[in-house]
């Protein structure tokens, strides 16, 4: 009986540690990208309403946390430099994110059945198929910008990009997109594995980051797992799998390693307004009945910008006091992945405590917009 050859290994596209940082640099984007939508969300419930939804949207922000401080640790790890300061770091509403080959804008919205598609539509498990399904070429007449038949010049692609108009286009080839972020992770894997498998040719390592820039579990705790220091090749690579997982769901199941429910699951169980217990199939839930109010939510404007608060100048202070909060909240994360952990406990608090200036926003009516509240704009630059 013949043996047969083992399959080799997929070529990697990150091929330089320079790839490798801007891979993990479009990680901590992707992870932060996710957490203006959800606080809007959270933030528009009416208070003592909802407290379904308010547990399941605060549990995945807090896991949110935990994901962006994962890269930061890998990113560390490798010798990069977490930087949340920068221009292009913030999306700019409504943004495309990297979750597959059917476009869809993620937007600052109140709850509702829209923003809880496309909360969806960001966890959604969505393996690919083969290896050439994994990474996707860009339909931009369905991004709706430019014709089918001419893709956008580099400038273009450039300035799309830095504006966070799209984000989650291949490094290196801004035409392609990933299939969904597990794939994006498990690119980034591949990359770890191929380039740590070169340095130890040459009796080296990649992992030569300070060991004092690591975020270690007595700096953060999410209910849904420990922060992991990462060190080496299998620290990196099990800090990666939690955030996919966690997002996704372990191995095609409901459940990551800690048993925890998945994000995509866990707002699942408010579109079918029942929860999931242990045994249950995925898209099946079968626990207590899940209670879910439309109508007990501040209505938001969509994807509100300063330049329709100009009636309201009381409210446009107030908009412009909490983009600055949340400049000082990302300055405080930033320092934290830089050699102060410590501050990082004071800024997972301070997350919370922007309830109090978002409720300023998120509770006044507009003028000259009928039917509308105020609600945060992001606007940090």
């Amino acid at each position: 009986m013949s043996v047969s050859e083992p399959e080799p290994a997929p070529d990697p596209k990150i091929k330089t540690i320079e790839q490798l940082h801007e891979y993990l640099y479009k990680g901590l984007q992707l992870e932060h990208a996710t957490l203006p939508p959800y606080l809007t969300a959270l933030y528009s419930l009416h208070p003592g309403k909802n407290s379904d939804a308010w547990h399941v949207i605060r549990v995945v922000a807090v896991e949110e946390m935990l994901h962006l401080t994962l890269v930061a640790n890998v990113m560390n790890a490798v010798g990069g430099t977490p930087d949340l300061t920068k221009k292009d770091f913030v999306p700019n509403y409504p943004t495309y994110l990297p979750c597959g080959p059917d476009y869809f804008q993620v937007h600052l919205r109140p709850f509702s059945p829209e923003a809880l598609e496309t909360f969806l539509n960001i966890e959604r498990p969505a393996p690919a198929a083969s290896e050439e399904d994994r990474i996707v070429p860009v339909d931009w007449a369905a991004l709706g910008l430019t014709s089918s038949d001419a893709a956008p010049s580099q400038e273009k692609l450039t300035e799309l990009e830095e504006s966070g108009t799209i984000f989650g286009l291949v490094p290196g080839d801004p035409t392609m997109r990933f299939s969904s972020i597990g794939e994006f992770y498990e690119e980034i894997i591949r990359g770890i594995n191929h380039l740590e498998d070169q340095a130890r040719q040459a009796g080296k390592t990649i992992f030569t980051g300070n060991p004092d820039h690591q975020v270690t579990p007595e700096y953060f705790y999410s209910g849904g797992g420990d922060v992991i220091k990462v060190t080496s090749r299998d620290t990196a690579i099990a800090a990666l799998t939690l955030v996919a997982e966690q997002g996704e769901g372990l191995y095609g199941g409901i459940f990551d390693s800690h048993d925890e429910l998945a994000h995509y699951y866990r707002f699942q169980q408010l579109e079918k307004k029942k929860y999931y217990k242990k045994g249950d199939k995925p898209n099946k839930p079968s626990g207590p009945d899940l209670d879910v109010d439309w109508k007990a939510v501040y209505p938001v404007k969509t994807d509100i910008k300063l330049a329709d608060l100009t009636e309201d100048p009381e409210i446009l202070v107030a908009a412009k006091e909490f983009n600055q909060s949340y400049a000082t909240f990302l300055t405080s994360i930033n320092l934290a992945y830089n050699g102060q952990p410590d501050l990082l406990l004071k800024a997972v608090w301070e997350m919370f405590r922007m309830r109090d200036t978002m409720s300023r926003l998120i509770r006044n009516p507009l003028t000259g917009h009928p039917g509308s509240n105020a609600g945060p704009t992001f606007e940090l630059y």
